[in-house]
């Protein structure tokens, strides 16, 4: 069984199990959370697909961590033939979440 549910501004397909990473929650380490924008439900037999989203489906998940850290983006900027460079990076937080049951 699977699951299309949306988590901040993002899709993810989903099944119970999965840890996933995803934009930081404002829940703190070890926090049960539930998703109810869950936009399709597949299992063996049947598809249920929401407009826009499912009746009555809920993802429920437990916060494993919520200071993960994404790898580094690198801004590098320059203009030619000016002696203008500029490096800049960071790294994106991130919240880790593990699906317990799509209900």
């Amino acid at each position: 069984m699977y699951a299309i549910v949306e988590i901040a501004g993002q899709q993810f397909k989903v099944e119970a199990g999965n840890e996933i990473f995803v934009q930081r929650l404002a829940e703190a380490k070890g926090a049960d959370v539930e998703f109810t924008k869950v936009l399709l439900v597949a299992d063996d037999a049947a598809v249920k697909v929401g407009t826009p989203y499912v009746e009555g489906a809920v993802v429920k998940a437990t916060v494993l961590d919520d200071e993960a850290r994404a790898d580094k983006v690198i801004v590098f900027k320059k203009i030619r033939r000016k002696g203008f460079q500029k490096l800049n990076g960071h790294r994106q937080l991130l919240s880790k979440i593990k699906i317990n049951a799509i209900a």
